[in-house]
């Protein structure tokens, strides 16, 4: 996607990836050092499959902004005593719902939109 400016015309900017909150960009010494944890805290994330970042071509993690939030949920979790599996657990629970509160809002549509269509 581009941004356009004027200045004396139209120009046409390209977007950075940066601003993609999917993109793989934050080294493993990046993300520990912006939150506070230690690199090994985020290796065993990705071993017990609780964030699974992406790998560089030399095979380095990197993490997305949207895994940096989920690694900060679950150091908060953490805090609170729930041990990996059970964030594990809790992470897949919360996706399941999310997946169903939209299935619902899906079929609310189209309830509407039935029943608007009988009215006419």
């Amino acid at each position: 996607m581009a941004v356009r400016a004027q200045l004396s015309g139209e120009v046409t900017v390209p977007s950075f990836s940066l601003d993609d909150a999917n993109m793989p960009l934050f080294t493993v010494g990046q993300v520990a050092e912006m939150l506070e944890v230690q690199q090994a805290f985020l290796r065993r994330l990705d071993e017990f499959h609780v964030v699974r970042p992406s790998r560089s071509a030399g095979g380095q993690r990197r993490y997305t902004r949207n895994e940096i939030v989920i690694v900060r949920y679950v150091a908060d979790l953490m805090e609170d005593g729930l041990t990996l599996a059970a964030i594990g657990r809790v992470l897949r629970l919360e996706a399941r719902v999310r997946e169903l509160e939209a299935e619902r809002d899906a079929l609310r549509a189209e309830l509407h939109r039935v029943r608007s269509a009988a009215e006419d």
